[in-house]
């Protein structure tokens, strides 16, 4: 399973490290991710998703019924 959140879409960055010297080497940004299980009232079952801070928010505000279509529709995932 890929570093991607399956609300936002958020996935890896990448950036430099910069040393006192000004030194640059490569690192990674990682997004806050958690597997988490939410239920989906709609459908009587638990939906196991991959999810971001930010998605956990956002999944809060709107709902999680509502944030699993507009996911599906941005193709950040295929089915729940």
């Amino acid at each position: 399973m890929s570093r991607i959140c399956q609300i936002t879409g958020k996935k890896m960055m990448v950036g430099n490290n910069v040393s006192h010297s000004k030194r640059r080497t490569k690192r990674r940004f990682l997004p806050n991710l958690f597997d988490k299980k939410f239920y989906l009232a709609e459908e009587e079952r638990f939906v196991r998703i991959r999810v971001s801070a930010a998605g956990i928010r956002n999944i809060n505000k709107m709902g999680l019924n509502k944030a699993l279509k507009e996911a599906k529709a941005k193709g950040y995932i295929s089915s729940y």
